[in-house]
This record gives structure tokens, C-alpha cells and sequence, in this order.
């Protein structure tokens, strides 16, 4: 097995009004010796904005907003942006977050050329009611029955963890998402193509866009997007979570698979184990018990570190070698 270096807790809860109930699920991006990172901050009722620090190395908080960097403006988001992540594709960024409007969390994009102000592009997953997705996948689908058990009668189904590849695919803009109880990915030529009439026939379709399934016992009950894919010689690591129902809720675990690099729906090996799971007592214990929810990673030489929320409540980071879990993966082909 790989072993995987706890680094401890990086970030707590302030003394700020917008985040007195919690941090949590950062993204992360590094452009030159400044590491940015972006974070839900969560106030009371469960109401969410972005909060804003800098890292000077990867574990060391050197600048830190003491109010949202982003918060919600229109009706879509409501009640909070949740989860971000972010990646850097040609010279534009992408903050990838989930809007929640009180009753629909689905994923949502803004867009910056230098990380301090970013445009708001609005909704990019698809807002689709449980009978239309039961009538479109019908057509030419045989779903995972667990499609029904987590969606059923739901208004707008949940879309959430909505990651972009760093890079184009083929010339595509490629990103993951959510619905339970797989990953999903989609590419497009550009943003504008997500219309009604392209979601329609994707769902037409679903069964050709799921990208990853439950398959180990730590991951029985649903997978989600994690951090950003990271690009390897080898393929692209995918650091995700997976999450199982045990007798006091669930746990959810940091997981690795490897994809093709031209073609990322083909899997190429998978960790038969948690790359790290719930162990410490700020991992077990908080706002959601068992909790570790990666949502960004750092690169330095051959180290990769990987930040996450713990138990719902606070960021902390764990460090792996990168080539020490690549060849860990290429094991388990």
C-alpha cells in the first residue's frame, strides 16, 4: 500500500461572521511562488460564500481575507456557493462551484484572466426534473437501479462536483460532474453548446458519458469528483471520493483511479483501497462525522499535496509521492 503523510489541519473556522459555522473544500492553484486558495465558507443556516486566503508553501497561510471573496447574486445561488474548484485552461481560469438556491445544488462557473475579479457565467450542469431524466434514459439506457433510489422525486435533480480537465481534450472543454450515483463527464467545443437540446439528447445517451462507477467497498454507495485530474505520463490521476454507508452513516474516503490521457472514459487502473480515509479525530468527528472530501491539489517536485475537508468542518491536507502512487496504481491494472 501507498503511504500517505497526514499533514494536519491549515485552516479553521475565523472569528468572521460569514464563516462562524465552518470551512471546508477548497480550491487550489499555484501561479508562481503564491499558492491561491478558495474555500467555502459557511455562516449559520447553511449559507455559503467563498472565502479567500494565500499559501506561502503548501502548508503555510501567509494572507487571509477577513470577508467573502465571492458571494451569491442571483437567484441560482441563493442560498450559497458551495465546493469550489479551479483549474487554469489557455489564460483563463475556471472556478467550478455549486449554486444552491435553497432547493437545487447544481454546478455553477465563474471565469478570470488574473484570479482577482472573476466573471459569473451562470449554470453549466443540467437542470433536469427526475421524470424527464427516467423518460430520456429509457430510451436506449439500462441504469444503475441506484439512479432511481438517489433521485427519485426529486424537482431538479442534484448535479454537483463539477470539475474541469486542465487542459482541452481533442480541442474540447472537458469536465466532470455529478449525478449520483457515478461520474459523469462531458466535453463540448465551447460553453455555449450546453443548451437544452444538447442535454436532452445526452440523457438520451447517458449511459456513453459515465465516467467512473462504484466498484471497491469503500466506494459501494456513489463516487464524486474530487480534485482537478492531474496530467502524468502515464494518464490522468484521478483523485476522487467514494463513499459507503456504514451502520452510523456514511464515510467518505480520498480515492485514486488512472484514465487515458486521449481518451479518459477508458480506466486504466484503480486503488483496490482508500488512498486515505477518516481516521483523526478532526476527520471523525464535526458538522458531518467521517468526512474526507478532496477538492485540490498542489505539486512540489515529486510530492503531491492534497487538500480536503475534514468531517465538514475544517481544511487539513495530506502529502503522497507522485510517482510512488502512480506506480501503487499501475499495480492494480
Amino acid at each position: 500500500m501507498i503511504t500517505v503523510k497526514k499533514e494536519g489541519v491549515l485552516l479553521r473556522q475565523a472569528d468572521f461572521e460569514f464563516e462562524d459555522e465552518s470551512v471546508l473544500n477548497p480550491a487550489v492553484i499555484k501561479q508562481g511562488d503564491t499558492i491561491y486558495m478558495f474555500y467555502r465558507a459557511v455562516h449559520k443556516r447553511n449559507y455559503s460564500t467563498i472565502g479567500y486566503c494565500e499559501l506561502d508553501g503548501p502548508l503555510s497561510v501567509k494572507n487571509r481575507w477577513d470577508k467573502p471573496f465571492l458571494t451569491p447574486e442571483f437567484d441560482y445561488e441563493s442560498h450559497g456557493m458551495e465546493d469550489p474548484r479551479i483549474v487554469k485552461i489557455d489564460d483563463t481560469f475556471y472556478l467550478t462551484y455549486v449554486a444552491f438556491d435553497g432547493d437545487n445544488a447544481l454546478g455553477a462557473l465563474a471565469t478570470s484572466t488574473d484570479l482577482k475579479t472573476f466573471t459569473k457565467q451562470g449554470i453549466i450542469a443540467p437542470k433536469i426534473a427526475y421524470d424527464d431524466f427516467d423518460r430520456f434514459t429509457k430510451v436506449q439506457c439500462d441504469l444503475n437501479e441506484k439512479y432511481l433510489r438517489y433521485n427519485r422525486g426529486a424537482h431538479i435533480l442534484a448535479d454537483k462536483d463539477l470539475v474541469f480537465f486542465p487542459r482541452r481534450i481533442k480541442g474540447k472543454l472537458t469536465f466532470l460532474h455529478r449525478i449520483k450515483p457515478d461520474i459523469q463527464l462531458t466535453a463540448v467545443n465551447e460553453l455555449a453548446e450546453l443548451t437544452q437540446e444538447f442535454w436532452e439528447n445526452y440523457f438520451k445517451h447517458f449511459d456513453e458519458h459515465i465516467f467512473l462507477c462504484p466498484k471497491y467497498p469503500h466506494e459501494v454507495s456513489y463516487v464524486g469528483s474530487g480534485c482537478p485530474p492531474i496530467e502524468t505520463e502515464h494518464g490522468w490521476l484521478i483523485i476522487y471520493h467514494g463513499v459507503k454507508d456504514a451502520i452510523k452513516g456514511y464515510e467518505y474516503s480520498c480515492c485514486a483511479a488512472l484514465m487515458d490521457i486521449d481518451e479518459p472514459f477508458k480506466e486504466i487502473a484503480r486503488l483496490p483501497y482508500p488512498l486515505f480515509k477518516p481516521e483523526l479525530d478532526y476527520e471523525l468527528k464535526g458538522d458531518v462525522d467521517d468526512v474526507c472530501f478532496p477538492t485540490g491539489t498542489i505539486l512540489q517536485g515529486d510530492t503531491l499535496y492534497i487538500y480536503y475537508g475534514a468531517a465538514d468542518e475544517l481544511i487539513a491536507c495530506a502529502s503522497v509521492s507522485l510517482s510512488g502512487l502512480i506506480e501503487e496504481l499501475l499495480k492494480n491494472k
